[in-house]
């Protein structure tokens, strides 16, 4: 029992050293340290044998910018060519990858590339591309209005009637979308990418994200059966999860919804069990809270959550 212990303490401790490693490799090429990025890559992989696809294609890109084109290839190759094409397959993304521009003379960008159409090729030929088509444009149109959110706050005002207008463009936009999910969903049921692409899944945890409250509860059930299928993200039910705790009074799980005091001051909403945040998170593929809420220019301190978790918990019973 005790070396059972032990070897599942030692396996919980490498992981974390390879995230640790990982978050460090990542910080340094977005500070354009692209060689001590590269080598904290290759550093996180020699640990067990450990190393996602992910985190090779950046290994690949850190690599490609430090310089040493032979490492880049290497770890390109490690994602692309798999067994039965079941590597690599985002054309669109390597080929615009600007990380990877000196690659593209060297000879073996060629073959690398034809694997990549092989895969993308194997992975799509059962797809339904109609829906496919379908999907992709709702989540085009889903995004594009909400980009605009930015620039016409920091334009007019987020009270603005100029807001106010693009807000309700993005609900009659919404409304639309959400008509054709829902006769996707009550007819096939929650669409894995095997059927619609990765994008095309996306879509349809995107415009229930954006739904009603009705509406994400009454396909919550249906989406957590998805992830346990293997047919839609644990990470996205996870923000849908969030949603509806806080929209229905409950503090939320994975702390994924920031909500504002009234005066432009921004905070994680209510969640349970604060110590464990970052468990949780992990469980279903989110990164740790810390880095999250770093992207809305905020600092993750846990004692001063928990000091005033009391004051947040009193304005989610407020505004419910």
């Amino acid at each position: 029992m005790i070396v059972l212990c032990t070897f599942f303490s030692t396996k919980a401790q490498v992981h974390n050293d390879y995230d640790s490693i990982i978050q460090k490799a990542w910080s340094e090429y977005e500070i354009k340290d692209y060689s001590g990025s590269a080598l904290n890559y290759s550093k996180a992989f020699s640990l067990n044998g450990l190393g996602y696809d992910v985190d090779r294609y950046n290994a690949a890109c850190s690599w490609s910018q430090a310089g040493n084109i032979d490492s880049a290839f290497y770890y390109l190759n490690k994602v692309a060519f798999r067994e039965n094409n079941k590597g690599y397959s985002n054309l669109g993304h390597v080929t615009k990858d600007t990380d990877l521009t000196q690659l593209h003379t060297d000879p073996r960008w060629e073959k690398f590339i034809e694997q990549v159409k092989a895969n993308k090729f194997e992975q799509e030929k059962n797809l339904d591309h109609y829906l496919v088509n379908l999907l992709d444009s709702i989540y085009h149109e889903d995004q594009f209005y909400r980009h605009q959110i930015d620039s016409i706050q920091t334009q007019f005002g987020w009270e603005s009637d100029e807001m106010k207008a693009h807000w309700k463009i993005i609900s009659e936009k919404d409304s639309l979308n959400l008509i054709i999910i829902k006769g996707i969903l009550d007819e096939k049921g929650w669409l894995g990418p095997d059927v619609v692409g990765g994008k095309g899944s996306s879509t349809l945890f995107l415009v229930i994200q954006h739904a009603d409250l009705e509406t994400q509860l009454l396909y919550l059930p249906m989406m957590r059966e998805a992830v346990k299928l293997g047919k839609a993200n644990g990470s996205s039910l996870a923000l849908l999860e969030d949603r509806v705790a806080l929209r229905t009074g409950q503090p939320q799980i994975y702390g994924s919804q920031l909500a504002s005091k009234g005066d432009g001051e921004y905070y994680v909403s209510a969640m349970i069990d604060p110590d464990n945040i970052d468990v949780r998170r992990k469980e279903v593929g989110l990164g740790p809270i810390a880095e999250y809420i770093s992207f809305w220019g905020l600092e993750w301190n846990l004692e001063e959550y928990k000091k005033n978790l009391p004051e947040y918990l009193e304005l989610l019973k407020k505004n419910n």
